[in-house]
């Protein structure tokens, strides 16, 4: 079970985007990246291919590590670390490590 998920807010605390926020779109456990909105964005050169499609020079956004990426708490608004507590029925809650609070 990671400790981020989509739909998350992160801040990036390595590389070229250092400082920036942004929304988890997608995640990739195997090869432990996510795509985070407006993070890692590199022009690409594009081709109509459908009617509606976009042509030109293109920005989409890259995977980044999830190493390089620190989770945003809900209810804090600080960067945290998740942990873990689990329910009485057994189910695992995600938890701010600062407020305590699940995210």
């Amino acid at each position: 079970m990671y400790k981020i998920k989509r739909n998350d807010t992160v801040e990036v605390i390595a590389g070229k985007d250092k400082g920036k926020r942004g929304k988890v779109l997608r995640m990739f456990p195997k090869t432990d990246r996510a795509i985070v909105e407006g993070i890692n964005l590199v022009k690409k050169h594009q081709r109509r291919k459908q009617q509606e499609q976009q042509t030109g020079i293109v920005q989409i956004p890259l995977s980044v590590h999830i190493s390089s990426l620190i989770l945003i708490c809900k209810n804090c608004n600080r960067k945290t670390r998740a942990g873990f507590s689990v329910q009485p029925d057994g189910t695992r809650l995600r938890v701010c490590k600062k407020c305590k609070e699940p995210i």
